[in-house]
């Protein structure tokens, strides 16, 4: 459609793979269009887009509750509509299913889930959370407090086996002790089974690793034990944004995107205001401008407005600051490099009382 400016729209497609229709949880990838939006349109007030940008969403219930048929369908939907670029999925397993779409479709896609596995010529990614990266963080806080046994639940998916083989070579490398593993489905209710097994072995600490569906039955179980270990968890430990979730994490240190100290984010928040604080929005106006950004600038950097002119102009994004992580983390891609955000963006928080506190 040709808008009143005699312009056709930029065409930027959402994929949704967390909802198989639209939703306002914050744990269903609601909210992303919202941050995509201010930071596509604070670039476009600066004068650096000619042209107003369209948001197409399409909605595809990915695993593990739903099928990777799902992910194919709303991505080849959005190819359908002539978009010149494509953000999500969001979850790890999907982001595997949809990168040999973006190569044999040739558009460039950024998606937002941890696995690093997921990149490739057309393939871009925002990390929220790391497969490969999560395990050192989590690691070197446990030697800090002093723990050498170390016992492990993860799920039993392509995103828990990578988090748990990562876990396993950190914990080899600093001579932690893995005293008995198992695994859980992603989307089990109850893991009381399974804890109880691993707490037989007597471990100093206790690691859940997944996508964190299966992380709040693991937590519960835990508490029903009275087992009183100190608890870690992967980024699933996001989902505490949610309250229900979040007071049955109690206790629990975790993996999130965003620092207090970071400048950037505060800036954000007081452009924002108020209700798009992590108390009441969680981490996605962390990761959600950070996406808007990557968008924006790939757009404005462009030197065509085609699929393959985006995708160089991805390339091209260099030191941007990211809302995402510690102080000083940045967004950059490059020829080569199609991991954005560089620096420490991984942030270690608590779960206490209902309220994320940094560690």
């Amino acid at each position: 459609m040709i808008n009143d400016s005699g312009t056709a729209p930029i065409k930027v497609g959402v994929l949704n793979d967390l909802a198989a229709a639209p939703s306002t949880d914050i744990t269903a990838g609601g909210g992303v269009e919202h941050y995509l939006r201010v930071a596509i349109d604070e670039v476009r007030a600066a004068g650096r887009l000619d042209r107003d940008v369209e948001l197409i969403a399409a909605y595809g219930l990915g695993l593990p509750r739903g099928t990777a048929a799902a992910v194919e369908h709303a991505y080849a939907e959005l190819v359908a509509q002539d978009v010149l670029v494509i953000v999500g999925p969001a979850i790890g397993d999907n982001a595997l299913v949809a990168t040999p779409l973006a190569d044999a479709a040739r558009v460039p896609t950024i998606h937002w889930a941890g696995t690093g596995k997921a990149r490739s010529e057309w393939m871009f990614h925002l990390q929220v959370g790391s497969h490969e990266d999560e395990a050192t963080v989590l690691v070197r806080r446990i030697i800090a407090t002093g723990a050498r046994r170390v016992g492990l639940v993860y799920d039993r998916s392509p995103i828990g086996k990578r988090y748990a083989a990562y876990l396993e070579s950190e914990c080899e490398v600093h001579g932690l002790e893995i005293t008995g593993r198992r695994t859980v489905s992603p989307v089990v209710t109850d893991a009381s089974t399974e804890v109880g097994a691993v707490a037989a072995t007597s471990p100093d600490a206790l690691v859940y690793l997944g996508l964190g569906l299966s992380g709040r039955a693991v937590a519960t179980a835990k508490r029903a034990a009275g087992w009183d270990v100190p608890a870690y968890m992967n980024s699933a430990g996001m989902f505490g944004h949610s309250p229900e979730v979040g007071a049955d994490l109690d206790g629990w240190t975790y993996v999130d995107m965003y620092s207090d100290t970071n400048t950037t984010f505060a800036a954000l928040r007081e452009r924002l205001g108020p209700d798009h604080a992590p108390e009441r929005a969680g981490s996605s106006p962390a990761y959600g401008y950070d996406l808007g950004q990557l968008v924006a600038e790939g757009l404005a950097r462009a030197p065509e407005l085609t699929r393959e002119g985006v995708r160089d102009g991805l390339e091209l994004i260099k030191w941007v600051p990211a809302v995402e992580g510690h102080e000083g983390t940045m967004l950059s891609f490059g020829t080569q490099d199609r991991g954005a955000l560089h620096g420490r963006y991984l942030v270690l928080r608590r779960w206490e009382q209902g309220r994320s506190v940094e560690v």
